[in-house]
């Protein structure tokens, strides 16, 4: 049975319910794993289709081999089994996420008199972690916070029952600056050290208010019960609770939990930022890279990435906030898109945050490898216009004239995507007469190029032309004339909707408003648009003067252009009187210019 037949007869076995699908190659390895809430209408749309958009997925199309799947009860368990099946094998074509740090924890060890501390390796041991901190800072100030308020050991020892009531050890310094009550000499109940450990728990949760509140009341009792140097000791920690609290909130502290995300793409990456949230106040922070493999949306991005995140800070937030709701749900969530308050400016927060971190991260590119952002744009390129090498050299022409006056024709150079203003060149059309943007356009690529080649100059990777199929023919013409047609790419754009075409090709070629091939197209087409219009109106001005003033007998242009800036207009020279002429132009001159006007 050949691969055509084996993935027709898989395709139409496929079952009309949710499910994860696997796509392999001839070597069984996985290309790709995708979640569909219907398996036969999203697997089936791979394979309807005559041409697929994106260049990948009609690659990968062409390396299925076979066909798995997975049926599930929803949508949204096939959007976690995608990602856990991602995670496991890192297929090709799938997402990647990029992100190789290791970042640390707070932990609370399984242990009598738990010690808390930071630390980058989880232990399968019983204990619990916080985490992770993407702010290592943040960590430590939490930390800080944490010791101030409660006393805790930092030593190892092993502080069994046995152990303490043998005697077995002595307090240390710590005991006696005050960082420990010395539960290793018993001098510290383990109900008391429990206990100051729940309220700890609550603070590395985020749950500020509920330790403030628990504490409170222990003050108040305290009080009523006379030991005021106990509760004095309580009131100084819960203010240092309060100002912990009033440098992490950023909104009303009434906000529930909530998870804040926000994405940003571009057209090889998504950037989503996590914030999490709980009583008002920003407790983590994470920013990840998502690579593009097959021109996912961004809602995909987004989903994939609340997801992960979700999963990975271990967050059960009924309420996540977000630039747009998609429309897979996850159980037991409601999405939430502010309009205005403090969950908007929560999301603005969100969006600073991501926009910094792509922004900080193409900087930091930039200064490894300052040529890495030109070469990205030009593999781009030259994938995007079917070149055969990257366009680091591009010229582009345009002509201008009005009803056929003074027809010129302007040429711009971009080379490493920048412009080279040096290498701009204006022509004036010598053979066409009449408005004829064909011929011109004929006549200037012929000009340009026959003295390339007579001169052994370089050529550029990639002409373009402004205008439509016409304008592009009649630059092939010359091309061909000049036996360049092969040597050099060569394309047309046209204004109305920035469609390209090519040689050969009917049909025009629309880029992605928002691609960067496309705005460097525009960029020199525009240069040249402007650099074309300011030599146009010169040659006219130049023009116009030789029609009025020129014609007169004695009259040069230097003289001419003299009058003009001295009385604005012909008109007014017209008018002038003998007086007025002589001090710029002398008398023999004033007389030959009235005498010319008063026989018109």
């Amino acid at each position: 049975m050949d691969k055509s037949e084996h993935l027709h007869i898989l395709l139409s076995s496929l079952p009309d319910k949710p499910g994860v699908y696997q796509y392999y190659d001839e070597d069984h390895k996985l290309l790709y794993v995708g979640k569909a809430k219907n398996l036969k209408k999203r697997v089936g749309s791979y394979f309807n289709r005559d041409q697929h958009e994106n260049n990948k997925t009609a690659v990968l199309v062409k390396k299925i081999c076979d066909i798995k799947f997975i049926i599930v009860d929803t949508e949204l368990d096939a959007l976690l089994l995608e990602n856990s099946l991602i995670k496991k094998h890192q297929p090709r074509y799938n997402v990647m996420l990029k992100d190789d740090k290791t970042y640390p924890w707070i932990c609370i060890k399984n242990e009598r008199f738990p010690r808390v501390f930071s630390t980058r390796t989880i232990i399968k041991d019983g204990s619990d972690y916080f985490g992770p901190y993407a702010s290592v800072r943040m960590m430590h100030a939490v930390l800080d916070l944490i010791h101030k308020l409660y006393p805790l050991r930092n030593c190892n020892l092993k502080l069994s029952e046995e152990n303490i009531r043998s005697k077995k050890f002595k307090v240390c310094l710590e005991y006696h600056i005050g960082n420990c009550k010395g539960p290793c000499e018993g001098l510290q109940t383990e109900e008391d050290y429990t206990a100051n450990i729940a309220l700890i728990k609550n603070i590395v949760k985020g749950n500020i208010s509920s330790a403030i509140k628990q504490m409170k009341v222990l003050m108040n009792t305290y009080s009523e019960n006379q030991e005021y140097e106990k509760a004095q000791l309580l009131k100084e920690k819960i203010a240092l609770l309060v100002n912990y609290q009033s440098k992490s909130t950023v909104v009303s502290p009434t906000i529930d939990n909530a998870d804040v995300f926000s994405i940003v793409t571009d057209e090889k990456s998504g950037f989503v930022n996590y914030l999490r949230v709980i009583n008002g106040a920003i407790i983590q922070g994470h920013t990840v890279e998502l690579k593009k493999k097959l021109d996912e949306t961004p809602e995909e991005l987004l989903l994939l990435a609340i997801a992960e995140l979700r999963s990975r800070f271990g967050s059960n937030s009924k309420e996540i906030i977000v630039p747009f709701a998609p429309e897979l749900k996850f159980e037991g969530t409601e999405y939430t898109v502010p309009q205005r308050g403090d969950k908007r400016h929560l999301l603005e927060l969100s969006e600073k945050n991501v926009n910094y971190y792509r922004k900080e991260k193409e900087r930091q590119e930039l200064l490894v490898d300052p040529d890495r952002h030109t070469k990205r744009i030009l593999q781009q390129m030259m994938k995007d216009l079917h070149l055969k090498e990257e366009p680091r050299h591009i010229e582009c022409f345009d002509n201008s004239n009005i009803q056929g006056a003074y027809p010129v024709a302007a040429m711009t150079v971009f080379k490493d995507g920048k412009p080279s203003k040096k290498d701009y060149r204006h022509f004036n059309i010598k053979t066409v007469e009449g408005p004829d943007d064909f011929a011109s356009m004929e006549e200037v690529i012929y000009r340009r190029y026959k003295r390339v080649v007579e001169e052994n100059l370089p050529l550029p990777q990639l002409i373009i032309v402004d205008g439509g199929k016409g304008q592009l023919s009649s630059a092939v013409n010359s091309l061909e004339k000049l036996g360049l047609m092969g040597k050099v790419g060569i394309v047309s754009i046209a204004k109305k909707l920035e469609e390209l075409y090519y040689p050969g090709d009917p049909f025009p070629m629309y880029l992605d408003k928002k691609s960067e091939s496309l705005k460097i197209i525009q960029q020199i087409r525009d240069e040249a648009h402007r650099f074309g219009i300011t030599h146009h109106r010169k040659k006219r001005e130049k023009g116009t003067i030789k029609t009025e003033l020129t014609e007169i007998p004695g009259i040069s242009d230097k003289t001419a252009q003299k009058l003009l800036k001295k009385f604005i207009s012909v008109k007014h020279i017209r008018e002038a009187t003998t007086a007025e002429l002589s001090p710029i132009v002398g008398p023999a001159k004033a007389k030959r210019i009235l005498d010319f006007f008063s026989n018109q």
